[in-house]
């Protein structure tokens, strides 16, 4: 196993348990135990842990995106909950944007069967998921590719999105905040967010439960200037009644 294949299964479980121990470690990979530390301070440099006496402790910070292939196996259930509300927004015949989030995925997955689509999309493996879909149109944004996020950025990016007008356009975030708006890790991905906005009709926003009452490093935009956020479970009064205040419309899974 190749050591950054290691230290990905190593950051999907400080994900999920919040911490490691080095001596687990090294029986589950079968290396020694200085091998483990090693990756642990390349992990802690990179700023998603803090080692700890024998192991590390996960870094919840908003500022910091993690590889791809982690972000796919985050909050998989609230992802597909988005997606299929999602799923019921889209009409057949649509132009629609979708961004280079893992969430963006998920709905790709959930709307493959639907007919005669147009998809502009930044995202790699949004491009794969839809290769083997009939009768769609799938337009890549074009641009640079951003290493360990499978999203093409940079001023071609901008320039392809920014030339298409679309009915709807499907973004997430890092953060909801109702004072700073929505905000991301990276000011290129941000400005990615901002264009494909102004290029749709339907501004929408997808985010699970957890990125509500967190700021990220770049904002994108106010909560108000979007008109749809669709999440995976029913955010307090409170926040309903801010977006409504607010003319955003919010979409949930309803109670059975």
């Amino acid at each position: 196993m190749l050591a950054m294949e290691r230290r990905n299964l190593i950051l999907e479980k400080l994900q999920e348990e919040k911490k490691v121990v080095v001596n687990a470690l090294a029986r589950q990979f079968d290396v020694s135990e200085e091998t483990i530390r090693r990756d642990l301070d390349k992990l802690e440099q990179d700023g998603v842990c803090t080692k700890s006496y024998g192991g590390a402790v996960f870094n919840e910070n908003t500022t910091i995106d993690m590889p791809f292939n982690v972000r796919t196996k985050n909050h998989v259930q609230g992802k597909q909950k988005i997606a299929a509300l999602v799923a019921g927004m889209i009409e057949e015949g649509d132009h629609i944007i979708l961004d280079a989030s893992s969430t963006a995925v998920f709905i790709a997955k959930e709307i493959k069967e639907k007919e005669h689509l147009t998809v502009i999309t930044n995202s790699i493996e949004i491009m794969i998921e839809l290769s083997n879909v009939s009768g769609w149109d799938v337009i890549s944004s074009g641009g640079r590719l951003k290493p360990g996020d499978l999203a093409l950025i940079g001023p071609r990016a901008l320039g392809g999105l920014s030339a298409f007008n679309v009915e709807k356009a499907f973004f997430s975030c890092k953060g909801v905040d109702a004072e700073r708006g929505l905000t991301d890790s990276d000011d290129q991905l941000t400005q990615t967010k901002q264009v494909l906005m102004k290029s749709a009709q339907k501004k929408v926003v997808t985010v699970d439960s957890s990125k509500f009452e967190r700021v990220a490093f770049a904002k994108i935009c106010d909560i108000r200037d979007v008109d749809v956020i669709v999440t995976d479970q029913k955010p307090s009064e409170s926040w309903l009644s801010f977006l409504k205040r607010n003319h955003v419309e919010c979409l949930y899974p309803q109670e059975k």
